[in-house]
């Protein structure tokens, strides 16, 4: 008789802080990496923004366990923490929002492509054979979207965490209209790489907003209009796009804590 195989993965991380010429100010990151990693296993990559909230989670054993029966499979993440100037530097690149919030995420991205992905693949020293991903909480989910949607050589899959998708180019007292979502108008008129993966959370505690008085917050209103746009671009199947809702979910970490192995199950699976 043949018995599985369960296997005990230890995770170390790592701390850098890397200057970044794009952004005027050092980044720092955690990197989790698993251990005895031997080169011949099927690598992957995941970068998450916001990694100061990756840090109040118990994301190592998360990630510990991620690996049990993924035997030639490892998965590298890479937690970005946010700067002090994170609502500029977090958002849609060219596009802020009716605040003006978001007029750096052009810079981030530039940070994110061209200075931190270098950075961690010389730091890795082996290439990356599997999936790479880009997740995010809320404003730092609607930037690694928007990074990720933009950037279809570099990455395949996508995961959001009570999205801010109501980022909008003009003010609810200003004649607004849904037509007026960022991130719904660019998935609408651009396109991106047919395999891509999208993984959509929102809690049914996200908020209390309801622009719309039809008695569904807009958060989950937002993330669902995102779903449709998705399907309308013919991403129909169901490992295309996936829409966890967490009943009694909050807008905080905990929550994103409790859901993030379904998340990395689904992103990373053998």
């Amino acid at each position: 008789m043949m018995y599985s195989t369960i296997l005990s993965v230890k995770v170390n991380t790592i701390n850098f802080k890397i200057p970044s010429a794009f952004l005027k100010h050092e980044v720092e990151i955690d990197i989790y990496v698993p251990d005895g990693i031997l080169g011949n296993e099927k690598i992957e990559l995941l970068l998450l923004n916001d990694g100061q909230d990756v840090a109040k989670m118990n994301f190592t054993t998360i990630l510990e366990e991620a690996h049990h029966n993924k035997r030639n499979h490892r998965l590298i993440v890479v937690a970005i923490k946010a700067s002090g100037d994170r609502v500029m530097e977090y958002g849609v690149a060219g596009v802020p929002d009716f605040k003006g919030r978001g007029a750096k995420a052009d810079l981030y991205t530039d940070f994110v492509i061209k200075e931190l992905l270098p950075f961690v693949k010389k730091k890795i020293a082996m290439p990356i054979t599997g999936r790479v991903a880009f997740a995010g909480f809320s404003l730092g989910g609607l930037s690694a979207f928007d990074i990720a949607w933009n950037n279809p050589s570099v990455f395949n899959a996508i995961g959001v965490f009570s999205g801010a998708f109501w980022w909008r180019k003009k003010d609810l007292a200003d004649g607004y209209t849904d037509a007026d979502r960022i991130m719904h108008h660019l998935i609408d008129h651009t396109s991106t790489r047919s395999d891509m993966k999208f993984w959509l959370m929102t809690g049914t505690e996200d908020e209390k907003a309801d622009r719309n008085k039809n008695l569904i917050i807009d958060s989950i209103d937002d993330t669902i209009d995102v779903v449709k746009g998705l399907l309308n671009k013919g991403y129909k199947r169901p490992e295309h796009v996936f829409y966890y809702e967490k009943v009694g979910g909050k807008h905080d970490v905990p929550t994103w804590e409790t859901v993030m192995p379904a998340f990395l199950n689904w992103a990373f699976e053998v």
